[in-house]
């Protein structure tokens, strides 16, 4: 039984709040001094883009051509 199904906006959506919930843990433990947690976190927000850039190109590629139709016949 699916909850909720695994597509592009889940994938982004949980990549949001791994990456939030990590920056309000880290702040809220004090430990977003330590260098692993920024390494981590900063890990977290370059795989974020990393997929919007994909799923950006993968949208792009999949687009119909603007062709103009000329519908003075």
């Amino acid at each position: 039984m699916k909850w909720f199904p695994i597509n592009k906006n889940t994938i982004a959506l949980l990549f949001v709040i791994i990456v939030t919930l990590g920056f309000f843990i880290a702040g809220l433990f004090e430990v977003l001094d330590y260098l692993i947690i920024k390494f981590l976190l900063i890990c977290g927000y370059i795989g974020l883009v990393a997929v919007a850039i994909f799923f950006a190109v993968k949208n792009r590629k999949n687009r119909l051509e603007d062709k103009l139709q000329d519908d003075s016949h």
